[in-house]
């Protein structure tokens, strides 16, 4: 297991994981488990099927306990380099469930094997805690930015040396803070930046934000950059946007192991996520998976 490393003020860091909302009152959180198995391609790695293997246990407790509704989704992946834009489409058969992920409680368990084709066969089983969404949870829209500061430039999968942006926008004015947790469990908190004298990301509604682009103005103190690096491995990290129209206190954090970064463990910050998602029902979650590979130029 690898860890991003830190380039300028932030490291940094996953296809953003939605799900739909669906539930009336503000529910309580639920202990739940589930199991998948996912059958891999040529093209997976062993740290994607594993991934892949782990996002469908998490739906399939989630729909165990909360339900499900059919959809389809049709997603887009846009890279932009030095070769032009490349688009890579895919439809996406699903079916939506009517509740949300939150923590896990412990490791995940895999068993891997190989098929006949000598492609993954990955068996994930997790517990953790979820709950039901409720229509109270406020619909803001989050995206990672690649290397640019429109909604053009959305992208999950990131190189070494790439800038890393992130969209906001909300119906409603409120309070932001974001985070990002590393492969081995560290989170780190993005925003509010580590120089801003008021701690406190206050957001106006139907407002286009661009965080972390040092080119554009901020009204919330110097902009900390956020550039891409790793250590020679495909790194997968987790960039956590948390949203409430009130005001809502960070986590206790420490700050010994990445210079001014404010960081805590994982377990401190799922129970800090779960206690504030149980007493503000309109407090809502985008978890966004990132991927990251190191520069092969």
């Amino acid at each position: 297991m690898t860890m991003s490393v830190i380039r300028r003020i932030m490291g940094m860091a996953v296809c953003a994981f939605l799900l739909v909302q669906t539930a009336t009152a503000a529910p309580d959180v639920k202990k739940v488990s589930g199991t998948y198995t996912y059958y891999g391609d040529k093209n997976d790695s062993p740290a994607m099927a594993k991934r892949k293997a782990l996002e469908g246990a998490r739906l399939d407790a989630i729909s165990r306990e909360f339900g499900t509704i059919v959809s389809q989704d049709v997603l887009q992946a846009d890279r932009i380099d030095s070769k032009g834009e490349n688009n890579k489409f895919f439809s996406l058969s699903s079916t939506e469930v009517k509740g949300e992920w939150i923590a896990d409680d412990g490791d995940p368990a895999y068993v891997v094997s190989l098929g006949n084709d000598d492609c993954l066969i990955v068996s994930c089983r997790v517990s953790g805690s979820a709950k039901s969404i409720s229509n109270d949870a406020i619909d803001f829209q989050a995206l990672a930015l690649r290397n640019g500061s429109t909604k053009g430039n959305a992208s999950t999968e990131y190189y070494a040396k790439d800038n890393l942006y992130l969209y906001f926008t909300t119906p409603v004015e409120g309070y932001l803070q974001v985070y990002l947790m590393y492969e081995n469990g560290d989170v780190l908190k993005l925003l509010p930046y580590i120089n801003d004298p008021k701690q406190e990301v206050k957001v106006k509604k139907d407002y286009d934000y661009i965080f972390f682009d040092e080119n554009r103005p901020s009204s919330f103190g110097p902009v900390d950059p956020m550039g891409i690096s790793t250590d020679g491995e495909i790194e997968f990290n987790k960039m956590y946007v948390v949203f409430s129209p009130n005001a809502f206190a960070r986590p206790v954090m420490k700050t010994d192991k990445y210079g001014a970064l404010p960081y805590l463990s994982e377990e401190d910050f799922s129970k800090w996520l779960v206690k504030n998602r149980r007493n503000d029902p309109k407090m809502g979650v985008k978890q966004i998976n990132l991927k990251l590979f190191p520069n092969t130029l």
